[in-house]
C-alpha cells in the first residue's frame, strides 16, 4: 500500500513494523515489501528521462531492461515550482512499486535514503550524538522524525512511543524535538533515537548542579532569561531557576521588569529544590548583606526620620528609606484627619517626608511608620484658640442615631440629641443633614479623652428659663404626673418644662398612690436656669398654707378682742 504526503512516497507496512526491538528499518522493510511482487527491483536506479509532458503529472524514466517508470513532478520541483530535471538527465531513484505492469519511482526516497547512507557511514558510536528534528508521522510503535539540522537533515529516525517522553496527540505532527540516537544498524540501514534518554541525562546532569549550588550555599552568577510579572528565570550554569519578586529586594514584592533585563547577569543564591516538580527557587536579596541588621542598630521605635514616598495605594502608602528597606504609612497614620479617604490627598510618589518609626519588627522584616505624630496634633491646637463656653461654627460631618459630630476645623466635636434641642422628642436628624453649617456652644472639653461636647439648645431660650421669668420660688403650681423613680415624682409644668417632687416633699401623698397624668397642686422650691431643673414640693405647699390660715386667723382673733376692749371703755 502507497501512503503520499508532501511529496514523500512511503511503505504503510513498513513503517508500522518498526520499533525498538526490531532489526529492520524502513528501507529494509520496503526491500522486503518488493519481494512479495515477483516483478519488483530492489536499491537505487539510475535511470534517464525520456519524456516530459506538461500535461501530465508524470515523467516518464527509463529505468533499463525495456522498462520505464513513472515518476511524479512533485518529486522534482523546486520551490517555485520549477522542474529540476530536464530530458535526457540521468537521475537516482528507487521503485516504490508497480501499477499496470509500470514501476512507481520515487526520487525524493532516493536521496533520503542516500542520506541515511551517508549518516550511517560517518556515525561515530562514541560520539554521543544528539539530533534536532521535525516528527512527521506515526504508527502503532512510535513517530516518524526527520532530521532539521545541519548533520542530519532530511534523515529520518525512529522514535519508539516508550522512548518519546511525549504524550501521544495528533497534534504532535510537525513538533520539533531534540533526541539522543541510541541505536544505528548499518545491515538494517536503521536509525532508532531516544527523547527519554536526553531527557533523563540533562535531568542528571542538572540535579548535580542543583545539589552543589544547595550544598554549598554560595553566591553564584547567573543570566535573566525570562521576565514575568511573578519573578525572574535566571540561568545558573545551564540549569533554570525562578526567582520570586517577593525574594528581588528586602523592600518586599517588587515589579522586576523595572529594575531587570532579559540577558543581565545577576548574583543569585539557590535557596530551595522541589523533588516533585523539579523547580529550583533562587533568591537575589539573599545574595546581598541583610540592611535589618544595620537598622538595629541604627534606628529604634520613636525615631523620626526622613523618607522618600515610593507607592501610593488606598489602604496606605510605602516609603523608602533607604538600603533596600521599605516601611508602611497605613492610612491611619498620614494624617490626624479621621474622615481622611485616600493618602494621595496629603501626600505624593517622590515626595521626602519627615515620618517616626511606631513599629520594628526584625524577625518578619516589616517596618511601620507614622506621618500624623511628627505633625501638631489637631486638639492640642483646637484648646490654644478655644474653651469652655465658647460660641462656634462648624459642619455637620456625620450624622448617627444618638447625635451628630460637627467639624470644627481640623476636629470633630459631638452634639448629642439631648444638647440639640429642649424638645426631648426632636434628634439631629430632625434638625439636619450632613453638609450643613450649624453655630453650637462647647460645653465641655475631655482634655484627657480629646472629646469636645457641643450645644445647640443652649444658644436659646430655655422653657425653665422662660418659666423662670414668669414663676418664683414660693409659687403654687399645678403640674401633671409623667413619671415615678425610686426617688420621687417627675411632673409636668407645661411648655416644655419638667420638675421634681422627691418622696420626702410628697408629704402625706404617696408616689404609688399617684397616677401618671393625675393632676397635682406644689410649691415651687427653686428654679435653676443653668442646669435646666425645677423641684417642687407639697409639703412646703402645706406648711404656706398652715402658716396663712394660722394669720389669718390671728389677724380675725385681734380684730375681735379690740372690739370688746372698744365697747367696755365706753
Amino acid at each position: 500500500m502507497l501512503n503520499e504526503a508532501n511529496g514523500k512516497v512511503q511503505s504503510k507496512s513498513a513503517i508500522e513494523a518498526m520499533d525498538l526491538g526490531e532489526e529492520d528499518d524502513f528501507a529494509t522493510m520496503l526491500e522486503a515489501s518488493f519481494k512479495k511482487n515477483d516483478k519488483s527491483n530492489s536499491g537505487f536506479v539510475e535511470g534517464q528521462i525520456v519524456s516530459i509532458k506538461e500535461d501530465e503529472d508524470g515523467i516518464l524514466v527509463d529505468v533499463g531492461k525495456k522498462q520505464e517508470g513513472v515518476l511524479w513532478k512533485s518529486e522534482v520541483t523546486d520551490e517555485d515550482g520549477n522542474l529540476i530535471f530536464a530530458i535526457g538527465d540521468k537521475v537516482t531513484v528507487v521503485i516504490t512499486g508497480y501499477k499496470n505492469e509500470r514501476p512507481m519511482l520515487s526520487y525524493q526516497k532516493a536521496l533520503r535514503a542516500k542520506k541515511v547512507e551517508l549518516f550511517i557511514e560517518s556515525f561515530d558510536e562514541e560520539s554521543d550524538l544528539v539530533v534536532e528534528g521535525k516528527i512527521i508521522g506515526k504508527n502503532k510503535g512510535g513517530y516518524i522524525v526527520e532530521g532539521i539540522d545541519e548533520v542530519t537533515a532530511g534523515v529520518e529516525f525512529f522514535l519508539p512511543k516508550s522512548q518519546a517522553f511525549l504524550k501521544d496527540s495528533n497534534t504532535l505532527i510537525g513538533k520539533k524535538i531534540k533526541a539522543k540516537v541510541i541505536k544505528v544498524d548499518k545491515k538494517s540501514k536503521s536509525i532508532v533515537i531516544s527523547r527519554k534518554k536526553l531527557i533523563d541525562e540533562e535531568r542528571a546532569k542538572k540535579k548535580i548542579i542543583i545539589d552543589a549550588l544547595l550544598a554549598n550555599d554560595e553566591v553564584v552568577q547567573g543570566v535573566i532569561k525570562k521576565i514575568t510579572s511573578y519573578g525572574m528565570f535566571v540561568d545558573v550554569g545551564g540549569v533554570d531557576g525562578l526567582v520570586h519578586y517577593s525574594e528581588i529586594s528586602y523592600k518586599g514584592p517588587v515589579n522586576p521588569s523595572k529594575l531587570y533585563s532579559e540577558g543581565e547577569i545577576v548574583e543569585v543564591k539557590a535557596i530551595k529544590y522541589d523533588e516533585e516538580k523539579r523547580h529550583l527557587s533562587l533568591s537575589i536579596k539573599a545574595a546581598m548583606e541583610d540592611p535589618w541588621d544595620d537598622l538595629r542598630e541604627q534606628l529604634e521605635v520613636g525615631d523620626a526620620v526622613r523618607v522618600l514616598v515610593s507607592n501610593i495605594e488606598p489602604y496606605g502608602a510605602f516609603v523608602d528609606l533607604g538600603n533596600d528597606i521599605e516601611g508602611f504609612l497605613h492610612v491611619s497614620e498620614v494624617s490626624w484627619d479621621k474622615n481622611i479617604k485616600h493618602p494621595k490627598d496629603y501626600i505624593s510618589i517622590d515626595e521626602e517626608i519627615d515620618v517616626e518609626i511606631v513599629e520594628m519588627d526584625f524577625e518578619n522584616k516589616k517596618l511601620r511608620v507614622s506621618l500624623k505624630n511628627v505633625l501638631p496634633k489637631p486638639f492640642e491646637l483646637f484648646l490654644k484658640e478655644h474653651k469652655s463656653g465658647d460660641i462656634v461654627t462648624g459642619t455637620v460631618a456625620t450624622l448617627t442615631n444618638f447625635g451628630a459630630f460637627i467639624k470644627l476645623g481640623s476636629i470633630d466635636g459631638l452634639l448629642h440629641n439631648e444638647d440639640a434641642s429642649w424638645d426631648r422628642n426632636v434628634k439631629c436628624r430632625d434638625l439636619f443633614k450632613e453638609g450643613d453649617e450649624v453655630e453650637v456652644k462647647i460645653i465641655r472639653i475631655d482634655r484627657d479623652r480629646e472629646k469636645i461636647s457641643l450645644s445647640k439648645k443652649e444658644l436659646e431660650e430655655g422653657p425653665v428659663e422662660k418659666f423662670a421669668k414668669e414663676h418664683s420660688n414660693g409659687d403654687i403650681v399645678t403640674a401633671v404626673v409623667r413619671d415615678k423613680k425610686d426617688f420621687g415624682v417627675f411632673v409636668k409644668l407645661g411648655d416644655g418644662v419638667d420638675a421634681l417632687i422627691r418622696h420626702e416633699d410628697l408629704g402625706d401623698k404617696k408616689a404609688d398612690d399617684l397616677e401618671i397624668g393625675e393632676e397635682i397642686e406644689a410649691a415651687i422650691v427653686f428654679i435653676d436656669t443653668e442646669k435646666d431643673r425645677v423641684r417642687l414640693s407639697v409639703r412646703k405647699m402645706a406648711r404656706m398654707q398652715e402658716k396663712a390660715d394660722l394669720k389669718a386667723y390671728n389677724d380675725t382673733s385681734k380684730s375681735t378682742l379690740g372690739d370688746i376692749l372698744k365697747d367696755q371703755l365706753k
